[in-house]
């Protein structure tokens, strides 16, 4: 099994009563994402009260890039969550050090 070396985290502010709207989204596209695009390893939800968060695992810093230009999250994954934001999401890329 390959390790994680690098996290694309997208931060969304979504209200509590639209979650379960938006939590589906994520469950629809989790599997075809690791099943599907290139360097995926992981995949998970975080809620906060403030926000809601999805953690996604890749083998390097160049799949989580590509991955945010892929069809998938574009065309269905982006455009099945955008109803549900109050605000833009935050998208970060973070690097495993050690």
């Amino acid at each position: 099994m390959k390790k994680v070396n690098a996290y694309l985290q997208i931060t969304m502010k979504i209200k509590e009563s639209e979650r379960p709207s938006a939590a589906k989204v994520y469950s629809d596209y989790r599997q075809p994402f690791l099943d599907t695009i290139e360097g995926a390893l992981t995949k998970a939800l975080l809620v906060r009260d403030e926000d809601v968060q999805v953690l996604h695992g890749f083998y390097n810093k160049e799949h989580a890039a590509a991955y945010l230009e892929s069809d998938m999250f574009k065309n269905d994954v982006a455009k099945g969550l955008s109803p549900y934001f109050q605000a833009d999401p935050e998208i970060r890329i973070f690097s495993v050090v050690g």
